[in-house]
């Protein structure tokens, strides 16, 4: 009795197959340069038509676009897994949860923080913005701040300014080997706490008294 092999393909709901298609794109846009990936490269990783891409994303350049923009911005979903609890223990879960997340696409989290990214233009530019942005809105929120507080602008340029630490922070771990992932932690972590405790009630009130 013959056994039939096991298809390479299976039925996915639309939600399954697109996030799959991502999934696909991002390791290789992680691990090739922008230009030597094309959406044929994308199909076959995929094990779909070109054209579902197509349907789904678009064009390449809006697929990757897509890509950047998930890479770079802290979900709000991601604050459910903070608990409720003093300052340090709140950071310390954010942080750790913030690694996991990089660990989770790194090379394209590395190639998306690099200065060269796929050669920059004002629209790119933008998305790199809008996600540090985004993601400094979730580190106030945390803390119970936003940009509707007083000089929450400020106080958001200031979040952006920490996460050029963390990009740093990252390439010293995922790149260099010269941090562990425990001394990014920390680092990460103790700043963080000293930013909110110290940092920002400077910034809020800067002439106290």
């Amino acid at each position: 009795m013959s056994i039939e092999p096991a298809p390479k393909w299976r039925r996915l709901e639309p939600d399954e197959r697109k996030e799959q298609i991502y999934a696909c794109a991002a390791r290789l846009f992680g691990a090739r340069p922008y230009s030597d990936v094309s959406t044929s490269d994308i199909a076959h990783e995929a094990g779909v038509a070109r054209g579902l891409i197509n349907h789904y994303f678009g064009t390449k350049r809006e697929l990757y676009l897509e890509i950047l923009r998930r890479a770079l911005t802290v979900p709000r979903l991601a604050l459910e897994g903070i608990p409720h609890g003093p300052l340090e223990l709140r950071v310390e879960v954010a942080i750790d949860l913030l690694l996991d997340m990089v660990c989770g696409q790194e090379k394209m989290w590395l190639a998306a923080i690099a200065p060269e990214g796929i050669g920059r233009d004002p629209e790119v530019d933008r998305i790199l913005v809008e996600g540090d942005r985004a993601s400094a809105d979730r580190v106030l929120e945390m803390v119970g701040l936003s940009r509707e507080s007083d000089h929450g602008e400020e106080l958001n340029a200031t979040v952006r300014a920490f996460a050029g630490m963390v990009k740093a922070a990252g390439r010293e771990w995922l790149v260099l080997g010269s941090l562990s992932r425990a001394q990014v932690h920390t680092l990460l972590s103790r700043s963080l706490v000293t930013l909110v405790r110290e940092v920002f009630p400077t910034i809020q009130d800067p002439h106290p008294g």
